[in-house]
């Protein structure tokens, strides 16, 4: 139990992730509301681009591109470049997807008039 203590502490980035990740599965399964939802969607999506971020930082690392200077450094000095394009889509997916679900809400909104998902369903039936 101390080991996994200790693996906690070393990294608490990871642990802000899986606490944000949490944080918004709660949010999103627990409340009723359509915004309280997409707001709990929204901290998952970010807690991802965290984790992205978080996972992409390498000490001494120099961005990869291949010089005449640099080509006896081997592949370990070059950041890997993967990840932050990842984070780059994940970020116009998250942009995307909040956009089209907050139109979705309004209308939603505008047809039942309620927010509340309990309410929506009872008026759908």
């Amino acid at each position: 139990m101390a080991e996994l203590l200790q693996a906690l502490l070393q990294r608490p980035n990871f642990v802000a992730f899986v606490i944000l990740f949490l944080w918004g599965i709660y949010i999103m399964a627990a409340h009723p509301n359509y915004v309280k939802k997409l707001i709990g969607l929204y901290i998952v999506q970010t807690s991802v681009v965290f984790f992205l971020v978080a996972f992409s930082a390498k000490d001494g690392a120099t961005v990869p591109i291949v010089s005449a200077e640099m080509a006896s450094l081997g592949a370990r000095a070059y950041a890997n470049p993967l990840p932050h394009v990842l984070t780059v889509t994940a970020i116009v997916v998250q942009v995307a997807t909040l956009g089209v679900s907050l139109a979705l809400v309004s209308a939603i909104y505008r047809k039942y008039g309620s927010l509340d998902e309990d309410e929506v369903l009872k008026r759908v039936e």
